[in-house]
C-alpha cells in the first residue's frame, strides 16, 4: 500500500513476543486480516493485540508517535461505555523488523465493513453518543496542530488537486471539483476545537447486532475542528439513520456541511490511493461519495 512498505511475516511477530516478553511465550501469534493502513495486526492470545506500523520512519520518530498513541488511548479509556483498546506495552526493534511495535488490550466485535451497520437507527445513536463522549473530554486548553483534517478545509488544497488528478481515469472529475469549489469556502465559524477521535470509518468501528460495539484506532484523539467526527455520518450511515445522528448531536448547518466535506476529502483520497493495494479502502471512499451526492444539501 506503501512505498518502502515493511514486512511483518509471523515468525518475526514470534520470535519478538517470546525475546522481548517471555511472560507471553505460551501465548499463541496469529495474524488478523484486516483493512487497515498503518498497522500489520496479529492477535496475542485471546486478551492482547500486538501492532506493527507499516511504513518505515526514523526510529525514535516511531518511539514518540506510539507514545503519544499510548497516551491518547489511556485519555480516551473508560470515558464513554463504548470498548476502547488499553496500551499494555511497547516492544523495541529486532528481528529484522526495525521499529518499535505495540501491545494493546484486544477489544471484541465485528469491523462495521463485515457487519454493515448503516440502516441501524440504534447504532446511529451509540454513535452520536459516543461522539458526545468524546467531545466532552477537556481539551486542557490545546488545539488543532498539523498537517491532517481537523483544521482548515482551504489547508487541503493541495492535496485535494492530487486527489483529483490521480482520479480522471475513476471518477467524474469536473463535478467532484466542482464540489469541492464549494465546500473549501465552508468557514470555520466560532466554535472552539474539541476533543476528537479523528477517524471514525468502518475499519476502526466494531459491531454486534446492529449496535455499535467498540472503536478502535483511538492514537488519534485529539482537540479539532468539532465536524471533524461527523465523517462517520457519511462512512456509516445511510440516510435514515445519518438523520438521526445530526439530530442527536443538535448540528446546524455548517458544521453538518463541514462533517460532509470531511468525509469527501477523505473519500477522495481513499479512492485512488488504494485503489490496487487495498479494494475494501478503496470501495469505502466510493461508498462515502455516492452518498454524498445522493444527499446533497438542502437550499
Amino acid at each position: 500500500m506503501h512505498e518502502g512498505q515493511l514486512r511483518v511475516p509471523l515468525k518475526t511477530v514470534r520470535e519478538l513476543v517470546d525475546a522481548q516478553f517471555p511472560e507471553w511465550r505460551s501465548l499463541p501469534v496469529r495474524r488478523v486480516a484486516s483493512q487497515g493502513t498503518v498497522n500489520a495486526i496479529f492477535r496475542l492470545g485471546e486478551r492482547f493485540t500486538a501492532r506493527f506500523p507499516l511504513q518505515p520512519r526514523e526510529v525514535e520518530a516511531a518511539r514518540r508517535w506510539l507514545e503519544c498513541e499510548a497516551e491518547a488511548a489511556r485519555e480516551l479509556l473508560g470515558r464513554t461505555r463504548f470498548p476502547t483498546p488499553k496500551p499494555v506495552a511497547v516492544g523495541e526493534p529486532g528481528a529484522g523488523y526495525p521499529l518499535p511495535w505495540s501491545v494493546q488490550t484486544w477489544v471484541p466485535g465485528v469491523i462495521a465493513t463485515e457487519q454493515d451497520p448503516g440502516d441501524s437507527f440504534a447504532f446511529a445513536y451509540d454513535l452520536a453518543e459516543f461522539v458526545s463522549g468524546v467531545r466532552a473530554i477537556d481539551t486542557r486548553g490545546r488545539s488543532f496542530e498539523g498537517q491532517g483534517r481537523g483544521g482548515e478545509l482551504q489547508a487541503h488544497d493541495g492535496w485535494m488537486e492530487t486527489c483529483f488528478r490521480h482520479s480522471e481515469t475513476l471518477l467524474d472529475v469536473p463535478v467532484l471539483r466542482r464540489i469541492w469549489a464549494v465546500m473549501r469556502e465552508l468557514p470555520r465559524g466560532e466554535s472552539p476545537d474539541r476533543m476528537t477521535h479523528g477517524d471514525l470509518i468502518p475499519g476502526n468501528v466494531l459491531v454486534s447486532d446492529g449496535r455499535l460495539a467498540g472503536v478502535l484506532d483511538v492514537g488519534g484523539l485529539g482537540p479539532a475542528d468539532p465536524a471533524l467526527d461527523l465523517v462517520s455520518a457519511w462512512h456509516l450511515l445511510e440516510r435514515g439513520p445519518r438523520q438521526a445522528l445530526r439530530q442527536q448531536l443538535g448540528c446546524d448547518d455548517l458544521e453538518w456541511e463541514r462533517g460532509r466535506a470531511w468525509a469527501f476529502e477523505q473519500a477522495m483520497g481513499a479512492i485512488w490511493y488504494y485503489h490496487q493495494t487495498n479494494p475494501a479502502m478503496s470501495r469505502m471512499g466510493r461508498r462515502t461519495l455516492a452518498r454524498i451526492i445522493a444527499d446533497p444539501p438542502s437550499a
